[in-house]
């Protein structure tokens, strides 16, 4: 997404999130400022985060983050966003047939 990022993950044992997202939110911004010749703040500050429940509340996560780009107008379908993990997940699929 041009304005946020939604990524699904499961930290190792001894990471913790609220570190994770520092150290991600501080390397890009690094980044994107050099590459934008611009300083100062790049993201905001907090972050939302949602425990996963069960195999149901996962699926609709993913759903979600992949339908994302479709919903904002984007792209046509979920394969055609790039930086989308659903092009991936159908190809995995696509073989499993």
């Amino acid at each position: 997404m041009p304005n946020h990022v939604h990524v699904a993950l499961t930290p190792l044992a001894d990471v913790s999130i609220p570190r994770l997202v520092s150290s991600w939110k501080s390397f890009t911004a690094n980044r994107a400022n050099a590459l934008l010749d611009r300083h100062g703040a790049f993201w905001q500050e907090d972050y939302f985060d949602r425990f996963v429940r069960d195999e149901r509340h996962f699926e609709a996560m993913i759903q979600y983050i992949e339908q994302n780009p479709v919903a904002a107008g984007l792209c046509a379908t979920p394969r055609d966003w790039p930086f989308s993990s659903a092009r991936h997940r159908q190809v995995n699929a696509d073989s499993r047939a």
